[in-house]
């Protein structure tokens, strides 16, 4: 079976449970009616099931080829599919129109990016990074550099990277060593190696534009002294055409567990010309515009590979026979019955659908946040969504990808030894989806950074907002009996939440490392809260159509996956609440040596 886009399950989110017509009157949105949504929305699943879906296998297999005069080849039919992706004008869909984009909410964007990721992780990365690129640039660079380099980076006839981490620094960017030199015309030299740079050499697009930090000369030690630069593979002529080769090359390829079809480069630059984005010394903070978009990028690969080994795995279920079911024979005719009979392949399966369809809605509730605290007029409302923006980022990114890793585990052990060999897809998307655990800032970091930073934010204004969200919505329903095993879970999950935040709030102070030892729980107890919450705003949406005499089993349906998810995954947040106020003693008890 190959991938089939959810294609209804986007369309329910966006027209009945985030409604975004209601936001017509803003600038992004009028244009984003759901008649044009549904024909985006269709077009992208017909494109990413027939065109990159067929390619997955082909990039797992085929790898990309390093030459030794510093080129890459893409796996077979990528440069092809590349073309029509431009063609089609997919990577303009979120962009500014100012540069040939067509200004549509990130949220519509994000429905393509997924169909996009599902069909093909390795070849989605390639556009994905160039609209990081994009957005860095659109954020600090000058007016030259936007009309220069945007326009090529909206269309996908360039691409874009971000160079950031360095053999002897990832997580800690104080360590960089790669250094910038002033040249007096306004250009630096940069001379240093960048590893793990996705995309870094390809031969896909016309030009390369790096985005990297580098520290100029004299600058100060730590993150303190890091600089943005612009690096293109070929600098642009008079005409903004690509012109000279710059001195920056891919010395190799990393050999990798999965994303095979993805260029993971060694960038060597020697003496490299770039021009500097901003201004000194602020390079971390424009290129963590980058990488706050890339953080829900990568939570979306987390659902996007969890959907496809999802499907996959549902196929299977369906078709391999294997026993007979407890309760008597289903297929009397064969000689044993399909295995989704079995109870236990049906929790597999449950809990996988669970995760899931909430955590898509947990993505696209999250993007139409930054779609509103950017576009807005009411300074409030974006206030508020700018601050669930920097509050949730760390949960999806966290918290979506460790529950894809456990679908696309589920999904390669219902598969059972056929999901061990690689004459069936479960193995790839289990290998595909691992690095979304560690790239953008390790699942760990994200975690330290949701505790550490984003929950004491603005004196926790923006974890007491949600409080105040969900509070609001439980007492508005409290009265539907209909809703009551959501209203109910919800607000068993928040109190929980609020506790666990108090916790924090009393015993992370007194000793920094009882934060350390409960960040993963508490990032795991608010990513099963939140998702609680998509459950009911969409459990109380199919309740209202079934009220209003719609028959379509569609609704019915997402009640019962709903219901499962409060009864057999929410529970787990108890377990977590446990676990966190435990505090740190024993973590840390043993000395090193010990282990």
């Amino acid at each position: 079976m190959t991938y089939q886009p959810p294609v209804r399950d986007h369309v329910f989110l966006l027209r009945d449970v985030l409604q975004i017509e209601k936001y017509a009157d803003l600038p992004a949105f009028a244009d984003a009616s759901m008649d044009v949504v549904e024909q985006i929305i269709d077009e992208a699943g017909r494109f990413t099931a027939e065109v990159l879906a067929p390619l997955n296998a082909v990039g797992d297999k085929q790898g990309c080829t390093w030459h030794p005069d510093n080129t890459v080849t893409t796996p077979k039919g990528f440069k092809e599919a590349y073309a029509q992706l431009v063609e089609g004008g997919w990577p303009a869909l979120g962009a500014e129109p100012a540069y040939g984009g067509q200004g549509l909410p990130h949220v519509v964007n994000l429905s393509f990016s997924e169909m996009s990721s599902s069909a093909n992780m390795a070849f989605s990365m390639y556009p994905g990074l160039t609209h990081g690129a994009y957005s860095a640039i659109l954020n600090g660079g000058s007016d030259e550099q936007k009309s220069l380099y945007l326009p090529n980076l909206v269309s996908g006839k360039w691409g874009g990277t971000m160079n950031l981490t360095e053999p002897q620094c990832g997580t800690d960017l104080g360590l960089l060593r790669t250094k910038a030199v002033p040249q007096g015309d306004g250009s630096y030299k940069i001379s240093g190696q960048k590893i793990w740079i996705s995309g870094g050499e390809h031969d896909m697009a016309e030009n390369i534009v790096h985005l990297v930090l580098a520290r100029i000369e004299g600058a100060p030690g730590g993150v303190r002294g890091i600089s943005l630069f612009i690096v293109p593979k070929f600098i642009p002529d008079a005409d903004g055409k690509p012109g000279v080769r710059n001195s920056v090359f891919c010395a190799g390829l990393e050999e990798k567990m999965g994303i095979h079809g993805n260029a993971t480069c060694v960038i060597q630059h020697d003496e490299s010309t770039g021009w500097l984005v901003g201004t000194e010394n602020q390079g971390l903070r424009l290129m963590f515009v980058m990488m706050n978009e890339a953080r829900i990028g990568v939570g979306l690969q987390g659902i996007a590979q969890a959907e496809a080994a999802y499907q996959a795995a549902a196929a299977f279920a369906k078709d391999r026979l294997q026993g007979r079911s407890l309760t008597g024979p289903k297929n009397p005719d064969g000689p044993a019955d399909p295995i989704i009979v079995h109870p236990d392949v049906r929790r597999m399966l449950m809990d996988s659908r669970a995760v899931i369809e909430a955590g898509r809605a947990f993505l696209f509730w999250t993007a139409l946040q930054g779609d509103l605290a950017h576009a807005s007029p009411d300074e409030a409302v974006r206030q508020k969504s700018g601050d669930y923006m920097a509050l949730m980022t760390p949960v999806v990114k966290g918290f979506l990808t460790d529950k894809g890793l456990k679908v696309c585990s589920d999904a390669l052990q219902i598969h059972g030894g056929s999901g061990f060999t690689e004459h069936f897809p479960a193995s790839q998307y289990m290998r595909d989806v691992r690095i979304a655990l560690i790239y953008e800032g390790t699942n760990g970091v994200q975690a330290l950074d949701l505790v550490g930073r984003k929950l004491a934010a603005d004196g926790g204004r923006a974890v007491m907002s949600f409080f105040a969200d969900v509070d609001a919505f439980v007492e508005a329903n409290e009265g539907d009996a209909a809703l009551k095993p959501f209203t109910e879970g919800l607000a068993d999950a928040k109190a929980k939440l609020q506790e666990g935040t108090m916790w924090l709030m009393q015993n992370g102070l007194m000793n920094p490392e009882n934060a350390g030892a409960a960040s993963t729980d508490y990032m795991h107890l608010f990513g099963l809260t939140a998702l609680a919450y998509m459950w009911a705003l969409i459990a109380k949406t199919a309740q209202a159509k079934i009220a209003a005499g719609d028959t379509d089993p569609f609704y019915a349906t997402k009640l019962t996956v709903g219901r499962y998810y409060m009864q057999r995954v929410l529970p787990d947040a108890g377990a977590h609440l446990a676990k966190l106020i435990t505090g740190s003693e024993l973590m840390m008890a043993l000395p090193a040596e010990a282990f």
